[in-house]
């Protein structure tokens, strides 16, 4: 639980600190930190061949999505925090989790799911705001 509550809070942190700074790109924010948390898992892993070699693989799927959605859109940037969260699920029922640290997943998943449900609300009203603007105009 502890690890759920910490994960929740560094998402806050993170959004927070990012609403703070307004000469911030929050596309490109966002896409450094999908791509950097992919490729922890290569870090955790590096001494394991089969482990590393799906984690390489993994953290160039988020590569991928960072790089789409800081280009195209802010949906695609949620979609890669969600499948990330999902991912760090999913890991310890694929692999034995001696290599990640302890409750990593809980943590990982709920920072993650905090941050997609932002960047999916963040363009929601964004969207909105738009829209709001054209019937005024």
């Amino acid at each position: 639980m502890n690890a759920a509550i910490i994960g929740l809070v560094t998402g806050l942190l993170v959004i927070s600190v990012t609403g703070l700074v307004k000469q911030i790109n929050k596309s490109f924010f966002y896409g450094l930190t999908l791509c950097g948390i992919g490729f922890l898992y290569v870090g955790y892993t590096w001494s394991h061949k089969e482990e590393l070699i799906v984690n390489s693989i993994q953290a160039i799927l988020f590569l991928f999505f960072s790089y789409y959605g800081m280009k195209k859109s802010v949906t695609i940037l949620a979609l890669g925090f969600f499948l990330h969260g999902s991912w760090d699920l999913a890991y310890n029922l694929l692999f034995p989790p001696g290599l990640l640290p302890p409750h990593y997943d809980v943590f990982c998943l709920t920072a993650d799911f905090t941050i997609g449900a932002y960047l999916l609300l963040f363009k929601y009203r964004a969207s909105r705001h738009q829209k709001i603007k054209s019937l005024q105009a």
